[in-house]
């Protein structure tokens, strides 16, 4: 993308490995955090001066923390009209994007790093403590308890970027919110039923799960509805991009404690969908993925669009034992004008086809980690 635009933002959740990827990737960029005081003060002095000095090849990180210095980029940018100019990271998206629309629309490629794919971490874990651990890049390098790390986080995530939103007034709320939202993990999102639960108005569930989703904590899995009747349900559920900060939500404090977990089958439905989403992020391509359910409950976890023409529809499942439930609801599929792979993801070791469906073991995803998810 550096090849093609002036402008790379990355953007991602905190500590998923920005600075660390940017900094070892471009060793050749001229690097600027402005979450120090000292570099926001030497650009502002003269940003004009500073960004022709300084250029092309100069990588911002937190760039959120600088916003009037987009427009400049914008001027500067243009004027040279090369590609591979500038990168901007950063955590809080939604005041990065805001500022990419004004200053920097058609200028920009946006990407984005989430935390380690299981073909990244290429750590030989049990299902139990890969849901437990998550992905966070600082856990596994430096050996840190995920019991020890997400309440870390949390509250980092919680004090640094939603103190500074004013659209949160109530952190108590916004904390129990969030947690409230790790007990509805794969399910369709009932805003009014959350607000309720959670002891605040409608227009706040639905601005709070924003904030969420664009600071990566959380991300909503679209229906998928072309070709199929119109007896589906149009409302997306809701997931979070790392099954170790949902555990830590969910107050589960050792792997051991998940296997009798009630919701341990939606959290391992959780790691299979975030680690497809992660592929996708990662090799640069909006994930095409949804779900599909309808009115009367039949419902496949996961839908990949390959092509105008091929999907993979994949049910997920939490057992070690292949049942022929499991194919059940791909007979119910109904029959569209396109061609159709199923899987099945299970916690099993055997792999095989049954029926015309292929049943795969989970760790196939660490395999698969290098290419496209689509595949």
């Amino acid at each position: 993308m550096l090849g093609q635009f002036p402008v790379v933002s990355v953007t991602g959740p905190r500590q998923s490995g920005k600075t660390t990827m940017l900094r070892d990737a471009f060793k050749e960029y001229k690097y600027y955090n402005l979450e120090r005081t000292d570099h926001r003060q030497l650009i502002m002095e003269d940003p004009m001066a500073f960004l022709e000095n300084n250029g092309p090849g100069v990588i911002f990180d937190e760039a959120q923390n600088l916003p009037e210095l987009f427009s400049y980029i914008q001027v500067i940018s243009d004027e040279r009209n090369v590609p591979g100019q500038y990168i901007l990271s950063g955590s809080q998206s939604f005041l990065m994007n805001e500022k990419i629309s004004q200053s920097l629309a058609g200028r920009v490629f946006v990407g984005h790093l989430l935390p380690f794919s299981m073909h990244e971490l290429d750590k030989k874990q049990d299902v139990y403590t890969a849901i437990f651990n998550g992905y966070y890049p600082r856990l596994h390098e430096a050996g840190i308890n995920a019991e020890d790390f997400y309440p870390s986080y949390l509250q980092t995530y919680i004090e640094r970027d939603i103190r500074s939103l004013k659209a949160v007034t109530d952190l108590n709320s916004f904390f129990r919110f969030v947690s409230l939202c790790a007990g509805r993990i794969g399910q369709v999102i009932n805003l009014s039923s959350l607000a309720n639960d959670a002891g605040i108005a409608v227009n706040t569930a639905k601005s709070w799960i924003s904030l969420l989703e664009t600071s990566f904590i959380v991300y909503q899995l679209q229906p998928y509805y072309r070709n199929f009747n119109k007896r589906i349900i149009k409302s997306p559920k809701l997931y979070f991009y790392d099954t170790g900060l949902a555990c830590s939500l969910l107050r589960i404090n050792s792997r051991d404690v998940l296997k009798t977990h009630y919701l341990y089958g939606a959290l391992f439905e959780n790691l299979v969908i975030s680690e497809i989403i992660k592929q996708f992020h990662h090799t640069g391509i909006r994930p095409q993925v949804y779900y599909w359910r309808e009115s009367n409950g039949t419902e496949i976890d996961c839908i990949i669009e390959k092509n105008d023409r091929e999907i993979i529809a994949v049910e997920i499942k939490a057992g070690k034992t292949f049942n022929k439930d499991y194919l059940k609801n791909f007979k119910k599929l109904p029959v569209i004008d396109l061609k159709v792979e199923k899987r099945i993801i299970y916690t099993g070791t055997e792999n095989a086809e049954v029926g015309g469906v292929y049943l795969m073991n989970w760790e196939f995803l660490a395999a698969e980690g290098g290419n496209n998810a689509s595949n």
